[in-house]
């Protein structure tokens, strides 16, 4: 008996084996890829090159961000270009420069749909050359055009006068030193490349001058609350070094007005934007340190928020001096900045970086192993997609130890490092740079660490599990609708990858208790030195069990509506909008994100539907076997009246 029951046993475990693959074939679910709740070492995938990654943009139109990579040489250009079914980058095409290269600016230069490649080298005369490579990049020579050249200070990317179109705005070298000139596109397709693509003239800046620092953070970001995007600007007074700001709120066709400017803080290091404590506005985010080394390391460093002062969002119909739901993309002239550190000013908070990570941590300010240095910004986006945006800066805890710390946002006014599940982060000892990305798309921001040892690029897949929403958008620059057209090989291609400066969202969202909340996040506001922003906004959405109630979407456009109200949102969601351009309407696309979940639901309707046609069948079969035997008993029923 028992020697039965030990072959009946192997006999079922031959059986299971036997099947086991055929099984694992027709399971309809993937293998997950990362399985471990916390951030996790995704290695180089395929980076793996000596360099670093300059720029990001969607160079083939397969709404998968891709990456520009300059050599350590910086005298050579590749794309490299994600693979989603391989989950990693691939080398493509190579470009070969004739001057060591500064920057790389993504755009659509010439409003064709195309993404092309502006790039700053080392000018002959202490200056910057600067030159456009046209997209597609098929080859290693692709056609170039050159542009009139910059001084030292990079010029940013701008729609001056609402055309769409990228403009740059910048130092221009005159004959008595430099002044502050606008590259005005002009490039008109059906001359083709006989042209010259920009010319330069003065830009539409009623009020005082600025001579733009070096290193600057310059941006291009709605601060007024009218969904049109204004100037941010960074000013150096010559002689001195003292640095101060501006702000140029955009009056359309009367250019920018100056209605704000100030001294920026001693120590002071590079600005970034973001809504930090989700109330509809734009604030400004920056380091400051007391000393910095000629390594770039800062000491006694603060964490430091200005607050945006605007009208706050009504939270009852009834409320006054408050902006409704409705009317987001309305300006407050009143909206103001106060960078005074005092205990009195409440739209100001200085964070010390020692009471977060600990005593004796320094700030990484600049990047010294580049060719010429450049300025370290905080990092910011929002890692638990609880709408209040989160603070990756790289710290100094030992001496030329750069490790990236996590800083999560409670409130937008109060922070605290991660210490669980970030061992990958705390293993990093040689970062330069940080960057957010979300690799494949899937909804979660990740982070790119590039860094100065034998490895270059380390990228870190966050793989944290939470239950808050996000929503992704992107602004086209509506050179065409929702298909380009070659005229000369009638060739038809998406317009995704454009990377246009500029756009605005703010929506209002409900959490699960029905509190109403505002957000404002802005489209690639900055991408000089290295910035690595992306070309779409990724923004958290918290917890919500409703759609987006309002989700207004502002463009550069010189018209009265600049701006478009979407009602209904679905989160964790992909919007892309294609403002009025070569067509008179705005045009909208809505890409759900295929969760892991959608199989599961599948599975469960179907289920569901085969338990009620079981359960209908067998009721039938009883209603007819009812019917049956009652049909009998009426057929022997006798009539007794009838006898």
């Amino acid at each position: 008996m028992d020697s039965w029951k030990r072959r009946a046993r192997r006999a079922l475990l031959l059986t299971l084996t036997l099947c086991a693959p055929t099984a694992h074939a027709i399971w309809p679910f993937p293998a997950k890829r990362f399985t471990a709740n916390g951030l996790i070492n995704a290695g180089t995938l395929g980076m793996n090159d000596n360099g670093r990654v300059v720029a990001f943009g969607d160079f083939n139109a397969d709404q998968f961000l891709d990456a520009v990579f300059l050599d350590v040489t910086q005298r050579q250009l590749s794309l490299y270009l994600w693979d989603h079914d391989a989950f990693t980058f691939k080398k493509g095409p190579t470009i070969e420069l004739p001057s060591q290269a500064y920057n790389v600016i993504p755009g659509d230069m010439t409003y064709d749909g195309k993404l092309d490649l502006l790039v700053m080298s080392a000018g002959a005369n202490k200056d910057i050359a600067m030159s456009v490579y046209l997209g597609p990049f098929s080859s290693t020579e692709p056609p170039r055009i050159d542009v009139p050249s910059s001084t030292l200070v990079q010029p940013i990317p701008v729609d001056a006068n609402g055309d769409m179109r990228i403009d740059l705005l910048g130092m221009f070298p005159d004959a008595g030193g430099s002044s502050l000139k606008l590259w005005q596109n002009s490039w008109n397709s059906s001359l083709g490349r006989a042209q010259s693509l920009f010319k330069i003239t003065d830009p539409k800046l009623v009020g005082a001058s600025c001579h733009i620092a070096n290193p600057h953070s310059n941006a291009v970001v709605d601060l007024n609350g009218d969904c049109l995007a204004d100037l941010f600007l960074v000013c150096e007074e010559p002689g001195s070094g003292e640095r101060s700001y501006q702000i140029w709120v955009n009056m359309k066709a009367d250019g920018f007005a100056l209605v704000q400017s100030g001294p920026l803080p001693d120590g002071v290091g590079a600005i970034s934007f973001a809504d930090m404590d989700r109330d509809g506005t734009i604030d400004i985010v920056f380091p400051t340190c007391k000393s910095t080394s000629r390594s770039g390391v800062g000491t006694d460093c603060k964490i430091n928020i200005a607050y945006n002062q605007q009208l706050p969002l009504c939270k009852n119909s009834q409320e006054k001096n408050c902006r409704s739901p409705e009317e987001l993309c309305v300006a407050d002239p009143h909206f103001s900045f106060d960078l005074r550190a005092s205990p009195d000013n409440k739209a100001f908070v200085s964070i010390n970086l020692e009471d977060l990570v600990g005593p004796g941590a320094g700030l990484l300010m600049r990047d010294e192993t580049f060719g010429t240095p450049l300025p370290v910004p905080l990092k910011i986006g929002d890692l638990n997609l609880d709408g209040f945006p989160d603070i990756v800066p790289i710290v100094i805890t030992k001496p030329n130890d750069h490790t990236p710390k996590i800083l999560l946002s409670k409130d937008g006014r109060h922070f605290e490092l991660v210490r669980d599940d970030v061992e990958v982060l705390d293993e990093i000892k040689d970062a330069r740079s940080v960057a957010f990305i979300d690799l494949d798309e899937d909804g979660s921001l990740d982070l790119l660490v590039q860094r100065s040892g034998d490895q270059k690029i380390t990228f870190v897949q966050n793989n944290f599990f939470f239950d808050a929403f996000f929503l992704r958008a992107i602004v086209l620059n509506g050179a065409c609708g929702g298909w380009c057209e070659n005229k000369n090989t009638s060739e038809k291609y998406h317009p995704f990858g454009v990377s246009y400066s500029g756009a605005t969202y703010k929506y209002t969202v409900l959490d699960t208790s029905g509190v109403r909340s505002a957000a404002q996040v802005g489209q690639l506001p900055q991408t000089s030195y290295h910035s690595l922003l992306t070309p779409y906004s990724f923004v958290g959405l918290g917890r919500t069990n409703n759609y987006i109630e309002n989700l207004f979407v502002g463009s550069t456009k010189h018209t009265p509506q600049h701006w478009i109200n979407m009602e209904g949102v679905i989160p964790n969601s992909k919007v892309v909008i294609i403002p009025p351009g070569v067509s008179n309407d705005w045009r909208k696309e809505l890409y759900l994100r295929p969760g892991n979940w959608i199989p599961w639901v599948g599975i469960s309707v179907v289920g569901a539907m085969i338990i009620l046609a079981v359960m209908t069948f067998v009721l039938h079969l009883n209603e007819k076997r009812e019917d049956e035997l009652e049909r009998r008993r009426a057929s022997h029923h006798i009539n007794f009246d009838a006898l």
